[in-house]
């Protein structure tokens, strides 16, 4: 438990449309990313985490993919893992719950063996990730017309 809230591996379907809820929230409402693009097939294999208040009212929200779907996504080999898809709620944000859910995705991934990280980060967000660890590389790209960077992290 963290400042009223907990992370969490999501292994049903509750927990699921939660972090589906929490990602139209951030980033089909607020930052306008059509909804057709936010879900993904990735979802169906990834490993998700949610945090949630004491109250249970979700927070935010991660993905980290493995093997073949992260290769496919990166380019990468069997070792690097793939982050994604953080969102935090704007009531959470400032609580510290986007580091609490990429700190419990690099678990997931330590867990699978894998020794990298690989995510997508929006320009805006460099900083946070910088913080974390994550190094950016290469140039910057719209991604569902948002300004973005690939970032890196051996674990």
């Amino acid at each position: 438990m963290s400042a009223g809230y907990t992370v969490r591996i999501v292994d049903d379907l509750t927990d699921r449309e939660a972090c589906f809820a929490v990602r139209k929230e951030v980033f089909v409402v607020e930052q306008n990313v059509p909804e057709d693009i936010e879900y993904d097939e990735y979802d169906a294999v990834a490993v998700h985490v949610l945090a949630v208040r004491e109250d249970g009212v979700p927070l935010g929200t991660g993905r980290l993919l493995y093997g073949e779907e992260a290769a496919a996504r990166t380019g990468g080999g069997p070792s690097l893992g793939a982050l994604g898809r953080l969102a935090v709620t704007r009531e959470a944000r400032g609580l510290g719950v986007g580091v609490a859910l990429v700190r419990a995705i690099e678990e997931a991934a330590r867990a699978r063996g894998l020794t990298t990280v690989d995510l997508h980060a929006q320009t805006q967000a460099l900083g946070f990730y910088e913080r974390l660890g994550y190094e950016a590389y290469g140039p910057e790209y719209p991604e569902a017309g948002i300004p973005h960077r690939a970032m890196r992290r051996a674990l």
